[in-house]
């Protein structure tokens, strides 16, 4: 389980090296320019596409450069290089950074989003219960949260994470492994599961009630948040902003996403209906759910040492 640990830091070192003769801190010029990582998924993408963080930062002197990411370890591994100041992952990501004493902070966290998070099985399949998947193959994303959310199924349902034969795919392979009968079941995230359910004869054995938040996490580096509190100030705010306008306008969100992300509208839809996209502070249950999820991992080896996640809490 270490080899991906090591391997996570092996590219953390190679993309902060390869960035160390250029500018990985920002000069006076690019002091101007906020450099935010995003991924086609999610409250970034929105804001994005609604376009009124650069009004808002115009007022102020100020211009974006957005950098896509297809995955939060990849956009983790940017900001420890300098190469963007803010971004948005999941919960998972951070906690891999922080094991590998990337220079980040949190700044905040998103809203729950466990509804679309769950476990998949064929409409025909005699699996009736998260117990019925022992001995079965389980496919999702090594060091996600969805191999959060399985072992934490499992431990409920009075399993070991060794009943099952874990699958390490991607969301796009996992869905083709499922459709062609070759896991029995597959963990994943909307609007993965919506288009699973409704496009690839799946339902859902459970969502993440109980079981994870699968919260959102916004991120900066350490010199970034330092240098310019008031900028983080205003990035949460038309997060929160943009945030409000999506719950607001879900069918309008889904027609903007649908060719963003290349899914079929009704799951798009389906996903944005069972969600709340917004903001919160992170408080200490929030800092509970994170620790939480960084000892399941340290506790299967997937992280080399026990980490505090509190540790990276702006202004700790």
């Amino acid at each position: 389980m270490k080899l991906l640990f090591i391997s996570a830091i092996c590219l953390f070192l190679f993309v902060g090296c390869s960035q160390s003769g250029g500018s990985s801190e920002a000069d006076s010029e690019g002091d101007k320019v906020i450099r935010i990582g995003y991924q086609k998924n999610g409250p970034l993408i929105i804001l994005k596409s609604l376009g009124t963080l650069e009004e808002r930062l115009e007022e102020e002197g100020y211009t974006v450069e957005w950098k896509q990411f297809q995955a939060g370890p990849a956009l983790v591994e940017a900001l420890n290089a300098g190469s963007i100041d803010f971004g948005r992952t999941g919960n998972s990501p951070p906690i891999f950074a922080q094991a590998a004493d990337a220079p980040f902070v949190m700044v905040a966290a998103g809203k729950s989003k466990f509804k679309g998070s769950g476990i998949l099985v064929p409409n025909d399949s005699d699996i009736q219960s998260t117990e019925d998947l022992k001995g079965k193959k389980v496919g999702f994303a090594k060091g996600s949260s969805s191999h959060y959310l399985i072992v934490k199924a499992l431990q409920e349902a009075g399993l070991q994470y060794s009943d099952i034969s874990p699958a390490f795919l991607s969301p796009g392979d996992a869905r083709i492994a499922f459709e062609q009968g070759n896991i029995d079941a597959m963990v994943v995230w909307d609007p993965y599961t919506a288009s699973t359910e409704l496009h690839s004869d799946g339902k859902l054995l459970i969502d993440g009630e109980g079981l994870t938040t699968d919260r959102d996490f916004f991120i900066a580096t350490k010199n970034f948040e330092k240098k310019h509190p008031e900028m983080i100030d205003i990035l949460l705010d038309e997060i929160q902003k943009s945030s409000d306008w999506a719950n607001s306008n879900q069918e309008e969100l889904a027609t903007i996403l649908t060719p963003i992300l290349n899914i079929e509208e009704d799951s798009i839809l389906k996903s944005i209906k069972r969600r709340t996209y917004g903001v919160d502070e992170i408080n200490e249950e929030i800092l509970k759910e994170q620790q939480e999820i960084a000892d399941t991992f340290y506790e299967l080896d997937i992280i080399p040492k026990e980490i505090q996640v509190k540790d990276v809490l702006a202004n700790n």
